[in-house]
């Protein structure tokens, strides 16, 4: 790996990168985000992860520096430089550099960012699964968009790091979100349930291909919020996530879900999400 740094529409070293101390995404955390993951040397749904950097972008009043067909171009040119076969492609935007003040400053270019982190599938996590705990939703009302502002979801994994656990599942009002930095599944009776698509959750990418798998594979699907209590009486209870993919959860609070083992419904959505990316 060459460690090199997509900055604005330049292709530089590492050490030839310098941030500006007024850049708003390190004073504000003003700006967007994505993480895209790279199977085989090809990115994986690179065109719906731009395409939610465009909303989660227009939705903070961000104007992108450049078209997300150029942004695209961009990443494509920094992966051929580096060369890198699995892992992940990082990439923000922030809304640029300006004297500190609150308010949107005028005339600002918005700054992008992205660089590669060679990593391989968490293949010991998807076979055998993680544990997980519970915590309140502590997190601002617009978990839809893919900010930087991301302090609640980084206090939550801190205590599921803290508690021996890979995840932090978020509860708000007494219903599950989803965690620090994945979306939730639960199946009860054979039905699979997940929090709907509102401004609670991040729309996650690996969570709709979730859901077209399971569609696609005749398992009934609830977009409905579960209850605290019912998540625990779940038979089943999966994470989702870019970096995770489909991964069992199989202890919650110190307490096995349902065997303590991965289930069947959640083996067969791992073995569709294989399918749909080609590995």
């Amino acid at each position: 790996m060459k460690e090199m740094i997509l900055y604005g529409d330049r292709i530089l070293k590492r050490d030839e990168v310098q941030i500006d101390i007024e850049d708003r995404a390190y004073q504000f955390g003003d700006g967007v985000y994505e993480v895209i993951r790279v199977y085989a040397g090809k990115p994986f749904c690179m065109q719906e992860h731009l395409e939610r950097l465009e909303k989660s972008a227009a939705a903070i009043r961000l104007r992108l520096p450049e078209p997300v067909s150029k942004i695209r171009e961009l990443l494509l040119r920094l992966l051929e430089v580096e060369g890198m076969r699995d892992g992940n492609l990082y990439l923000q935007v922030s809304r640029g550099v300006a004297p500190r003040n609150h308010a949107f400053p005028p005339d600002i270019k918005a700054q992008l960012v992205a660089y590669t982190q060679p990593s391989g599938r968490p293949v010991r996590e998807l076979e055998n699964g993680v544990r997980a705990i519970t915590t309140q939703d502590i997190r601002w009302l617009r978990c839809d968009i893919k900010s930087l502002n991301l302090l609640g979801a980084v206090l939550a994994k801190q205590q599921a790091v803290e508690r021996g656990a890979h995840e932090a599942i978020l509860i708000r009002d007494g219903f599950v979100t989803e965690g620090s930095s994945t979306n939730i599944f639960g199946v009860k009776a054979g039905t699979l349930y997940t929090h709907p698509a509102d401004h609670l959750i991040l729309h996650g990418i690996t969570r709709k291909i979730t859901l077209d798998v399971a569609r696609e594979s005749g398992i009934p699907v609830r977009e409905e919020a579960l209850a605290e209590e019912e998540l625990k009486q779940c038979e089943e209870v999966f994470l989702t996530s870019t970096t995770m993919e489909i991964c069992p959860i199989v202890e919650i609070d110190g307490t096995p879900v349902g065997t303590g083992r991965p289930g069947p419904i959640t083996r067969r959505l791992q073995e569709g999400f294989v399918r749909k990316i080609g590995i």
